[in-house]
C-alpha cells in the first residue's frame, strides 16, 4: 500500500480488510493519485488513473446532457473479476475509488465497505482552504511526484 497523505492510510487499510479487494486506486478527479494498493507498476497506476477520472468525467457529462442528473457508481462484474468505480465528495473537491475485486467479495459487499472508506476518509481529512489548480503548467509534475512518492523512486 502506497499512499501520499498518511492520514489516507488507516481507512485504506480497514476498507482492504473488509471488502477483500485486489488493487485499489484512490484519485482526485483530475486522476492525481492520492493512493494506490495492489499495482506493481507505476505504468498501470497512470492508465488506470487517467482511465477512472476520463470515465467518471464523461459519465457525468453523459447524465447532463441526457438531464438524468447523476448516474452515480459505475460497476462491471464477469465471472472472474469486478470493477467498481465510485466519485465521492471531499473537502479538496470530488475524489475518486477505482477497486478491482474477484470471486471472494461482491460487488455489494464493496460498495457497502466504500461507502463507509470515503465517510471516513472525509473525516480523516485536515479541511483545507482551496486554492487555485494550475493544471497546465504543474499537471506533469505534480502526476511525477505522486508516482515517485507512491513506488518510492
Amino acid at each position: 500500500m502506497r499512499t501520499i497523505e498518511p492520514w489516507v492510510e488507516p481507512p485504506l487499510r480497514e476498507f482492504l480488510r473488509e471488502s477483500s479487494a485486489r488493487l485499489v486506486l484512490v484519485m482526485t478527479s483530475s486522476g492525481q493519485v492520492v493512493a494506490q494498493y495492489g499495482f506493481t507498476r507505476s505504468l498501470d497506476v497512470m492508465a488506470a488513473a487517467s482511465l477512472g477520472a476520463a470515465i467518471v468525467a464523461s459519465t457525468e457529462e453523459l447524465a447532463r446532457v441526457m438531464n438524468a442528473g447523476s448516474f452515480g457508481n459505475i460497476a462491471h462484474q464477469n465471472a472472474g473479476r469486478g470493477v467498481f468505480l465510485a466519485p465521492f465528495p471531499m473537502h479538496s473537491g470530488k475524489w475518486i475509488g477505482l477497486v478491482v475485486f474477484d470471486h471472494e467479495t461482491s460487488h455489494g459487499l464493496v460498495q457497502l465497505f466504500f461507502g463507509q472508506f470515503a465517510e471516513e476518509l472525509r473525516a480523516a481529512a485536515p479541511v483545507q482552504r482551496r486554492e487555485a489548480v494550475l493544471l497546465a503548467e504543474q499537471f506533469e509534475d505534480e502526476l511525477n511526484r505522486s508516482l515517485r512518492s507512491l513506488f518510492g523512486r
